[in-house]
């Protein structure tokens, strides 16, 4: 073989989720992910790879908690945008963006979403640009039957893109 064509890296089965966290202060932030899977069972742990450079990274470290919110088919692609190609840093991301808060302090953004889930970090590795969290999952709430968004589903439906700062980035 010895070649590699990243666009083979979209066959793997992601899906579309935002991720949640707070800063001391309680300012909220949240981006698009597809990198969140389920690594054990007994007790629930998941994990989650985030860019260092993302202000929700930032967020993650000083809380110790973050949430996911799993999307659906029906997600618009301006929430999506919102999410997931503008920076906390320079707009108010949960303006008019419907949530809940966790016991944790933890924004569970619920629009759009089908299951929404509270979750504490209790292990990290250093990946390069970005860091896998390792998190247990705390609380979790199914928020609709509507179908949860793949991410060929993004790609090929959708026609989304990933940003520069997504694992799965292509030039």
């Amino acid at each position: 073989m010895g070649e590699i064509n990243k666009e083979a890296l979209f066959k793997l089965g992601y899906g579309v989720y935002l991720v949640s966290s707070l800063k001391a202060g309680g300012k909220l932030n949240a981006q698009v992910s597809n990198v969140v899977f389920q690594v054990t069972s007994e007790p629930v742990k998941l994990a989650i790879c985030i860019n260092k450079s993302n202000l929700t990274y930032d967020y993650i470290k000083n809380s110790g908690y973050f949430g996911v919110s799993v999307l659906s088919e029906a997600v618009p692609m301006t929430f999506i945008g919102t999410f997931g190609f503008k920076s906390g840093r320079d707009i108010e991301k949960f303006k008019d963006v419907n949530f809940i808060v966790a016991d944790s302090g933890t924004p569970l953004i619920t629009d759009y979403a089908v299951g929404i889930m509270e979750l504490k970090v209790v292990g990290e590795m250093d990946s390069g640009s970005h860091t896998l969290f390792v998190w247990e999952l705390l609380s979790s709430q199914v928020i609709s039957e509507a179908t949860a968004m793949s991410y060929a589903y993004y790609h090929e439906v959708k026609k989304g893109k990933s940003p520069k700062s997504a694992p799965t980035y292509v030039s």
